[in-house]
């Protein structure tokens, strides 16, 4: 190994060690930056601490706020075939089979298409899916 070398392999140790001495406060900053940004829970899983539990049971959502954790991924980019919300022509014959029908839809999916139950969202009440549905036809209208 040639004296250039070996200097350059004993420099970036050096730097190296020297990076390595954080103090507490600067190792907490950077735990903190490196924190995942949720977690995903399984209803019933006890090693969640409770917290699907307590979203669903915090009080009901607006049909805005369901939209927007829930439904607004396929619905605001029309993924496989989901109507667009301010989409009157392709909420047009949606709304005309009706409220029971788009509530139906909306609670228990539809066979055959992306429209899984609840779109997903499975802490989620009915009443909480037929306010999302609500809502995206008042602004599909």
């Amino acid at each position: 190994m040639t004296r250039i070398a070996f200097s350059l392999i004993a420099a970036v140790l050096a730097f190296s060690a020297s990076a390595v001495d954080l103090s507490d406060k600067q190792r907490a900053a950077i735990e903190e930056r490196i924190q995942p940004a949720g977690e995903v829970c399984l209803e019933g899983d006890s090693s969640c601490g409770g917290g699907a539990v307590a979203a669903a049971g915090s009080g009901s959502r607006s049909g805005e706020d369901v939209y927007n954790a829930a439904c607004m991924a396929c619905h605001s980019t029309g993924a496989a075939g989901a109507p667009k919300l301010g989409d009157v022509a392709g909420w047009a014959d949606r709304i005309a089979k009706g409220n029971d029908a788009l509530y139906s839809s909306g609670i228990n999916g539809i066979e055959g298409t992306g429209m899984m139950a609840k779109g997903g969202c499975m802490n989620c009440s009915d009443e909480e899916v037929t306010a999302a549905v609500d809502y995206m036809v008042a602004g599909s209208q």
